[in-house]
């Protein structure tokens, strides 16, 4: 790991997204919603997350499609996204330095507190 990288390109993209859901693999809370509930294809999963994340990141344009509507399903709260941040911010503090780094913190941020806000009014409706 040298956490003097820079995040300049898809394999850079690829190590992050790998890096962190090496870790929601291992976590014991994250882990069952993925593996067990959702039943993650991990070969289909991560080059979508790759495609996401230098779409957000790298401005490519790869990823097509709305990641919110796989969540709406999911039996997830507060709890779970703040850990799913949690681990994210960690992978990226660990590997990467620099403004892509810092904007993918601050863009996992929006996107963990606007999913959890979506899901919380499904919830109320329900």
């Amino acid at each position: 790991m040298n956490p003097n990288k820079e995040i300049s390109s898809r394999e850079e993209v690829k190590e992050l997204v790998d890096s962190f859901y090496a870790k929601v693999n291992e976590d014991d809370l994250l882990s069952p919603v993925f593996n067990d509930f959702a039943r993650v294809k991990w070969e289909n999963h991560l080059p979508i997350m790759y495609d996401f994340w230098s779409s957000i990141l790298l401005g490519d344009a790869s990823y097509r499609g709305n990641p919110f509507i796989k969540h709406m399903v999911l039996p997830i709260d507060k709890d779970h996204f703040s850990r799913w941040l949690d681990l994210f911010l960690e992978t990226v503090d660990e590997r990467f330095t620099g403004a892509v780094a810092e904007e993918a913190k601050k863009r996992a941020g929006t996107i963990a507190g606007i999913f959890q806000y979506k899901m919380e009014m499904l919830n109320q409706q329900r």
